[in-house]
């Protein structure tokens, strides 16, 4: 996949993910890919993120760092369920919510360091990618 460098003045904005009115973590989603609804960036964990971290680390555990090779099926469908039930948010940098069909954090600090952390998240919000894209507030 190729990443598409947005040229809006979304540009290097940050995004917060909430539980519950709670700050998880911040991005500022440095990759995008419009055409398919996905945008990826760093992770930095807010004061909130020792809550779900639990739930993100065993991702970390059924699917290693590397190749994507799942290694423990239970774990991954535990994840799976934990994180669907937690019901993230995603807000972007003015406090609108983005309407989100999955919301992931690739934690890998434990094996790789401290930056082995990003948040992956599936964006629905079609006025999100208008204004991330073209920068004209639809």
């Amino acid at each position: 996949m190729t990443s598409v460098k947005p040229l809006s003045p979304a540009t290097g904005r940050r995004h917060v993910v909430r539980l519950a009115g709670v700050v998880i973590g911040y991005s500022e989603l440095e990759e995008t890919w419009p055409m398919g609804r996905r945008a990826r960036g760093k992770f930095r964990p807010g004061i909130g993120y020792d809550l779900v971290e639990p739930v993100f680390r065993l991702y970390a555990e059924a699917v290693p760092p590397g190749d994507g090779v799942v290694i423990d099926d239970t774990k991954l469908e535990r994840y799976h369920n934990s994180r669907d039930a937690l019901g993230l948010r995603l807000e972007d940098a003015d406090g609108n919510v983005v309407k989100t069909s999955g919301i992931h954090i690739a934690d890998y600090s434990r094996e790789r360091g401290a930056d082995a952390r990003h948040l992956d998240v599936l964006i629905s919000d079609e006025r999100y990618w208008v204004r991330r894209v073209t920068g004209i507030n639809a």
